[in-house]
């Protein structure tokens, strides 16, 4: 008895009876005897039997077969087919442990630029109130990056000490604080308002290395740039929370009014953050051991070593500053840094001193661009994985997906630079935000590669030169629009910045591993 969908085994057909004829048959040749007894006969061969010529059955051969895929236990391909078993395969992805991390990585990188972003908004009536010129403001905007200046280097050092998670919880911790104060902060005094938004910024200085660190760790290599992908969706999606909803939230409850709800929700992630997610997949006590196999087969990587002497001893600086990899890192985050800030900090001033719409609506335009690079951020980390997986090199991936995300924003920029209406504008700006998104599948998954064992303190240099690239092109644009009464000018040579690092980034980036220990 055969079990449903069980296929019968193949056996040969009884031969048929002898045909009866008044007739004398003649019987095969000696050589088709042969054939009978040991290998069977040629297709070409015929036979005569009774004056006709009767051909051989053809041998039946089962079609050859590519090897499938491992699919999860449990899947049978014989019952369900290839479709069942890869609809299985992506129910058995979306319900992982490993993407359960991506997701709460999104909502700490959301709340990040949340918090950070409210006083993009909160900038306008502040000014107002206070009386603040466009170059003070622009000082006000860019004291978040004094602290963020601080924190990068040290804090990825801490990471690839204490690993991701601890350092993580306390940097979220540490942001959510310094916001929720922020409205008795600004109380008291502007210098104690100020050093508010300088401990934000160093606390978020150890966000996006710790999150480095836990896709480094919970991720096999083809999947990565896709979990990097979803983490930074929730990051841009935090533009899109705080530019939307902090006009609302200024109308009903003040102007420091988001600074306290998106504090107190800080404080809730964290809560959730340390009993839910482990610092390493085989520290998790509920993932599955197929899925803790998936991630160890798929990781080529320096194992962490947490409290050994190689963790321990200090960083070579001198040795990963004297590699073009390490300054192609430098150069582009230094770029992504100087376009990212500009764009955040000035664009609601932007539409409302440009084309004088009010704040609310210069909200909505400033907001919709993010939405769109947290999409178009996930598309390009799926983007970038399949080019890996169907055997396209590492190195040629990583520059078609960072050119693409410093080309595309220049050319856009010069699109909005000659827009005419806010609509219009919108457009051209979402064209420079979405496309910059592709940027997160080249320099920011490069880090992992070229130095897995030292990508946390790689990742706090690089940001260190994009925070002193976003200071300089935050305050820069407030003092420009100053001496020069437009923002026109300031896109143009953004423009021609993002164009020479993507040319510098083409040239000295790879997507090797390097030798910073002198090792081989």
């Amino acid at each position: 008895m055969t079990l449903p969908g069980q296929l019968l085994p193949l056996t040969r057909p009884p031969p048929a009876p002898p045909v009866l004829s008044s007739r004398r048959s003649r019987c095969p040749p000696p050589a088709a005897h042969a054939h009978a007894r040991g290998s069977p006969p040629p297709l070409w061969r015929a036979y005569r039997l009774n004056d006709r010529f009767l051909h051989p059955p053809r041998q039946f051969r089962a079609p050859a077969r590519a090897p499938r895929a491992p699919t999860p236990p449990g899947v049978s391909a014989a019952g369900g087919g290839e479709a069942r078993a890869a609809a299985v395969a992506v129910a058995e992805f979306v319900t992982s442990e490993r993407v359960k991390v991506a997701a709460m990585l999104g909502l700490a990188l959301a709340l990040c630029n949340a918090d950070r972003v409210v006083m993009s908004v909160a900038i306008v009536p502040l000014s107002q109130a206070y009386g603040w010129t466009p170059s003070f403001a622009g000082v006000v905007q860019s004291s978040f990056l004094w602290g963020y200046l601080m924190s990068p280097i040290i804090g990825g050092a801490l990471v690839d000490y204490y690993g991701g998670k601890r350092v993580m919880a306390y940097g979220v911790a540490l942001w959510s604080l310094a916001t929720f104060l922020s409205p008795w902060a600004a109380g008291r005094s502007i210098w104690l308002f100020l050093f508010t938004r300088v401990l934000l910024g160093i606390a978020e200085g150890v966000a996006l290395p710790s999150m480095n660190n836990m896709v480094l760790r919970w991720f096999p290599n083809t999947e990565r740039s896709s979990a990097v992908g979803i983490a930074m969706a929730g990051f841009q999606l935090g533009n899109t929370i705080g530019l939307l909803l902090s006009p609302i939230i200024m109308s009903r409850t003040g102007i420091f009014g988001p600074f306290v709800i998106f504090g107190l929700f800080g404080f809730l992630w964290v809560l959730v953050w340390i009993p839910a997610i482990s610092g390493t997949p085989a520290e998790h006590a509920q993932i599955s051991a197929y899925e803790l196999e998936y991630i160890t087969k798929g990781q080529k990587l320096v194992k962490p070593q947490i409290g050994s002497a190689k963790t321990k001893k200090v960083p070579p600086f001198s040795k990963l500053l004297s590699k073009w990899p390490t300054w192609a890192l430098i150069s582009a985050n230094a770029m992504h840094s100087w376009g990212y800030f500009v764009i955040l900090s000035w664009m609601p001033v932007y539409f409302k001193t440009i084309y004088h719409v009010n704040l609310r609506e210069a909200a909505w335009f400033s907001a919709l661009p993010w939405v769109m690079m947290a999409v178009l951020g996930y598309v390009a980390g799926l983007v970038s994985d399949t080019l890996i997986r169907n055997g396209t090199n590492i190195t040629l991936t990583r520059k078609i997906m960072q050119s693409i995300g410093f080309l595309g924003p220049g050319i856009a920029l010069l699109g909005l630079n000659a827009a005419k209406s806010p609509i219009i504008a919108s457009a051209w700006l979402t064209v420079a935000v979405g496309l910059k998104s592709f940027g997160h599948s080249g320099f920011l998954v490069n880090l992992q590669e070229i130095a897995p064992q030292y990508a946390g303190v790689l990742h706090g240099m690089s940001n260190t030169a994009g925070t002193f690239a976003a200071i300089l092109g935050t305050v820069g644009a407030g003092f420009f629009v100053d001496r020069m009464g437009s923002f026109r000018g300031f896109l143009i040579l953004t423009s021609l910045l993002y164009f020479s690092s993507a040319l510098f980034w083409d040239i000295f980036a790879t997507g090797e591993r390097v030798d910073f220990d002198g090792t081989g």
